[in-house]
């Protein structure tokens, strides 16, 4: 990975989110009001430029989610995390546009069935929120669980996703 990180913002139908790639791949996308040290990153990014290839490639295809004409992305990523985080990080890809999965089922699925609170935790700090799509992760009971968007944006990301899938 190259130590310069470049960043853009995204006008989305959930605020502006912040894209953050390397000279390979998307970073982060972070929230408007990101909670300071939820996301690691490798350094702060030093330029801002929409034009960034990676960060192009994000826009354009965030926008194509937003307008219901993308299920799935196909971008270069690179979380930076431990390996258990980006263990539960890589199988969010895993959940079927409009699903929802669980913390127990997540857990079940990256081979730690025990580990039920470490993959919430991990989930909290998903640096790639919508891409990496921890919003498809509910409670047991069905109910929406914490999401560093905010219950309002999951709950409209849900919805949006179900609304395109049937």
């Amino acid at each position: 990975m190259t130590d310069t990180l470049t960043s853009c913002v995204h006008d989305s139908p959930v605020g502006p989110l912040t894209l953050i790639a390397h000279e390979t791949a998307l970073v982060a996308v972070l929230w408007p009001d990101e909670r300071d040290g939820r996301v690691r990153l490798a350094s702060e990014p030093r330029v801002v430029d929409a034009h960034h290839p990676v960060l192009a490639e994000a826009v354009r295809q965030l926008s194509e989610y937003f307008a219901g004409d993308r299920r799935d992305f196909e971008l270069g990523l690179d979380p930076q995390g431990t390996d258990f985080q980006r263990d539960v990080w890589w199988s969010l890809a895993d959940i079927p546009f409009g699903e929802t999965s669980t913390y127990g089922r997540q857990a079940e699925l990256i081979g730690r069935p025990r580990a039920v609170r470490a993959v919430g935790s991990a989930n909290g700090r998903n640096p790639l929120s919508i891409v990496l799509p921890c919003h498809r992760i509910v409670a047991a009971d069905g109910g929406l669980a914490g999401f560093a968007g905010g219950l309002e944006t999951k709950r409209w990301l849900l919805d949006h996703e179900r609304r395109i899938a049937v």
